[in-house]
């Protein structure tokens, strides 16, 4: 593997996009990506693009790359980005780190949520704030969480699991964020906790907001999203509408195993 990174330049990734939707330019960009963890090539000239305010499902099977994706988006250091590039409202990625990519607008919600120890629910938000630019206010996120308000002085880590997903999705918006990124936002959330998050979903798009959700439990995120994009082995091997691939028995057969 060259560990040098290569990147192009000049054009706007919109220009180059094979899997761009017709209907208008892309908010956000991935284009021919190529990721490695050391040696090993796991994201293999992923491109697709996202409008402002959609909901896309990124699925496959395990192993398909759907999360080394989506951490390469987030501009993770693993795995590592040796070429492609990523675009989000006219401003270059793949030139940045995480940090940089956060101040940017991106936000991701990772599979572990990674909420901090030692610290309530609300010091958890207000960290999330130390830095500009800041997001929703800490009370509308608990008029979208009113679990959390009720439990706002209680320690993040002693929550229950979906109140811990709901904690991450919080502290996400509490960042001026432009592209919400969740890695299996549904993983091991009763059917009751699954549905609450659904509807956050929603409400989080009728704000505008533009989310990528890579999810296992593939029907339930196609019926919140949009379109879809599905991997295999690393690549692209479907794009399309979300409602293309609940229509699709075989499809979904092939490289969903549902």
């Amino acid at each position: 593997m060259n560990s040098e990174t290569s990147f192009a330049s000049g054009k706007t990734a919109p220009e180059r996009n094979a899997n761009h939707a017709a209907t208008a330019p892309a908010y956000f960009s991935a284009y021919d990506l190529h990721s490695y963890y050391g040696e090993s090539y796991i994201v293999q000239g992923v491109s697709f693009n996202v409008h402002e305010g959609e909901i896309l499902a990124l699925l496959g099977r395990n192993g398909a790359g759907k999360t080394s994706t989506l951490r390469t988006i987030a501009r993770l250091a693993s795995p590592a980005l040796v070429k492609g590039e990523l675009w989000l409202d006219h401003q270059s990625l793949h030139d940045k780190r995480a940090h940089e990519a956060a101040i940017a607008g991106v936000g991701l919600v990772p599979e572990d949520r990674r909420i901090i120890s030692g610290l309530t629910v609300e010091e958890n938000l207000e960290l999330a704030q130390i830095v500009e630019p800041k997001g929703w206010s800490i009370e509308r996120l608990y008029e979208l969480f009113p679990r959390l308000g009720e439990r706002r002085k209680q320690e993040g880590t002693t929550l229950s699991g979906g109140e811990q997903q709901m904690l991450a999705i919080a502290r996400a918006l509490a960042r001026d964020i432009k592209l919400l990124l969740l890695d299996e936002p549904y993983e091991g959330l009763a059917p009751v906790i699954v549905q609450e998050i659904e509807k956050t979903l929603h409400l989080i798009r009728e704000q505008g907001m533009t989310t990528i959700i890579v999810e296992q439990n593939a029907i339930a995120a196609l019926e919140i999203s949009d379109r879809a994009v599905i991997l295999d082995t690393g690549a692209v091997v479907f794009d399309g509408t979300a409602a293309q691939v609940l229509e699709n028995d075989a499809l979904r057969q092939e490289y969903l195993a549902i």
